[in-house]
């Protein structure tokens, strides 16, 4: 019976291998890859490889809880915000699906939360009482050329009286003086009375600076021939007398061009504890796509976006107080791309990187700089490598923020380009003449690079595309670690998921990174099939993780003002050498203005830790931290969540 068995072995034996010999024949290549991904998936568990690069999983949440995520932010209590609004899915917004869910990485739960408008391209950062502000958002999909139906466009609607504004109803009619044809508001526009201006000299009354409001309109029927070529005036329908006098639109070109997406004005609060939206008052002007950045009284400057009409906002920026929840606009104007990066620096000026999102000309604003918006005083910063190339480029303050340095990362060339830039740049703002110089180079060009600050101070940089929207199949499947002491990377473990636009990373109080999102615009190399928006989470763990122990941290206050200090509990207090106060993420389209992190001094005695806040408002804003200390070989502790008032 043995000899039986050994001989069926040995002939099932001989069989297989027939079987593997006949299909290396027929398809080597196959069974090639076959072993490659074997043993690729061997050599990045073993635990040396980890220990050295890091590992990658993916969160797959159940189907009813996926989303097309594009904002996420992390929370005071742990949990992630991830918001979709309508996900760039224009299905969604016709059918008014808007969603937003609420992840806890510790629990692996997940929850809905209503959504209350189109926060699909919002804008939003942390605000000192550990709420999240969002405002702007999505008030009508993009229509391309040939989608056009109705020609339409820009009217601007000028009133001459100085004594009353008017408001005109959605619904106006506008009926050119030349062309004779007739176009309707899609809605209503308030347009301030005229400025009386007077000779400074002498006193004397020089004229009427008319009040200007802006409006979309379009034509009351379908078709080419309703287009204009040339500018006109426009009677507007229902005014008579003095009102049809001082009243009146002006417009260039109404045609069935392209329409840009357009913005709102509403504006949120996210309460983390309750989980739900609080309205505030709406912003003065509509917005897409706009930038939020804390001002050194604890305001929030909003600036840029697409308005109600999708054209650039003209310079409008605007503050909003979070004491009275209102918004009032600067003084003076200046335009800036949408999602411009502005960082709050150490003397209370912003500091303009030059990247952006996208929408804009190619010449306005697109120069880096140092602005004081009391003044609007720009200087503008000399040295940027790729100049052209900072659409879609990633900026960051680096480790430790009293430094005041930054990094440029990567970009691209302006609007659907297909050039990307392999440079890093580097500035210096504490410098006697501020200027940028050439850091380390990536492999690739890279659009979308997706960043985040780790607790030993080095940067995760991760994914990204080489052309537009990862055209071609030009994900970049590589992450790097960055070391702003020695100016170098070093390669690690490679994510699973290719991530370009509508794409962004998170750090976790636990020390992993999360990252969200993808928007490809093709699946293929030959771009003929669409792409399919990445829902999947994907956690990296770094090295440090891999390591024996890490530092125990716990006790402590809950809020430490500036100046103050507070003693927490470590049995390992002995061999800490860093403490690093981590600002929380709020990550959108390469733009994460909030992330800094802040070295803190430190004492200890026995298993006691004391760590000490610095003094300036304007490096540590008030608000929710993550506090982390490092031990002597660069491990982190898990964080303790601290609130500077």
């Amino acid at each position: 019976m043995k000899d039986q068995a050994g001989r069926r072995r040995a002939r099932r034996l001989a069989i297989g291998t027939a079987v593997v010999l006949a299909l290396a024949g027929m398809n080597g290549p196959w069974l090639y890859r076959f072993g490659t991904e074997q043993y690729h998936q061997y050599k990045i568990n073993k635990p040396e490889y980890k220990a050295a690069n890091g590992h990658w999983d993916i969160v797959e949440f159940p189907e009813e809880y996926r989303q097309d995520t594009i904002h996420a932010a992390l929370l005071h209590t742990g949990k992630v915000l991830l918001v979709a609004g309508s996900g760039n899915n224009a299905d969604n917004f016709d059918k008014k699906k808007f969603d937003t869910r609420i992840w806890d990485p510790v629990k692996g739960t997940i929850k809905k939360v209503p959504t209350p408008a189109d926060l699909f391209c919002t804008g939003h950062t942390q605000l000192a009482n550990g709420n999240l502000l969002i405002a702007g958002g999505t008030k009508r999909y993009e229509k391309l050329k040939g989608d056009v139906t109705k020609a339409g466009g820009l009217m601007v609607v000028h009133n001459e009286n100085p004594d009353k504004p008017m408001t005109l109803p959605a619904g106006t009619k506008f009926t050119g003086k030349e062309n004779g044809k007739t176009f309707v508001s899609k809605d209503p526009v308030l347009v301030p009375r005229a400025k009386k201006v007077f000779d400074p000299q002498t006193g004397v009354f020089l004229r009427n600076d008319p009040g200007l409001g802006r409006i979309y309109v379009e034509a009351q029927r379908s078709g080419t021939k309703y287009e204009t070529g040339t500018q006109d005036n426009y009677r507007i329908q229902g005014l008579t007398g003095t009102d049809a006098r001082n009243t009146y639109g002006i417009a260039q070109k109404l045609a069935l061009d392209k329409k840009d997406f357009q913005g709102i004005r509403d504006a949120y609060e996210f309460d983390p504890v309750a989980e739900r939206y609080i309205k505030v008052d709406p912003m003065n002007e509509a917005r897409w796509y706009p930038t939020l950045t804390t001002l050194s009284d604890g305001k929030i400057l909003s600036v840029s976006g697409l308005d109600d009409i999708g054209q650039l906002v003209p310079g409008k920026n605007e503050i909003f107080d979070p004491k009275t929840k209102k918004w009032t606009y600067t003084q003076k104007i200046r335009q800036f791309p949408t999602y411009p990066a502005l960082f709050l620096m150490q003397n209370g000026k912003i500091f303009y990187s030059g990247s952006n999102a996208g929408y804009g000309p190619d010449n306005v604003g697109r120069v880096p700089g140092i602005w004081d918006v009391d003044t609007n005083k720009f200087t503008k910063l000399p040295g940027l490598g790729d100049p052209n190339m900072m659409e879609t480029s990633g900026t960051v303050l680096l480790p430790p923020a009293q430094d005041e340095k930054f990094m440029v990362i990567g970009g691209g060339g302006v609007g659907e380009s297909k050039l990307s830039s392999k440079k890093t740049r580097l500035i210096d703002l504490k410098a006697k003449n501020p200027h940028f110089v050439d850091g380390p180079q990536l492999e690739k060009g890279t659009r979308y690079p997706q960043t985040s600050i780790l607790p030993d101070d080095t940067l995760l940089v991760s994914g990204g595309s080489e052309d537009y929207r990862g055209r071609g199949d030009s994900n970049i499947r590589q992450a790097r670690l960055y070391h702003p002491d020695s100016n170098s990377f070093t390669r690690v473990a490679d994510p699973l998921v290719g991530r370009n636009y509508h794409s962004g990373s998170i750090l976790l109080p636990d020390g992993r990174v999360m990252f969200f999102g993808s928007d490809s615009l093709y699946a293929d190399k030959a771009n003929t099939k669409p792409g399919k928006f990445e829902q999947r989470i994907e956690i990296y763990t770094p090295p440090y993780l891999y390591r024996d122990s890490r530092p125990s941290f716990s006790g402590g206050p809950r809020t430490i003002a500036r100046g103050a200090s507070g003693t927490f509990t470590s049995k390992h207090a002995s061999s800490i050498k860093k403490v690093r106060l981590i600002r929380p993420s709020a990550s959108t389209h390469v733009t994460d203005v909030d992330q800094r992190s802040i070295a803190l001094d430190f004492k200890t005695a026995g298993d006691k830790v004391t760590v000490t806040v610095p003094k300036s408002r304007n490096l540590v804003q008030s608000g929710w931290y993550m506090l982390f200390v490092d031990d002597d070989q660069g491990t982190p502790s898990t964080a303790q969540w601290v609130r500077v008032p």
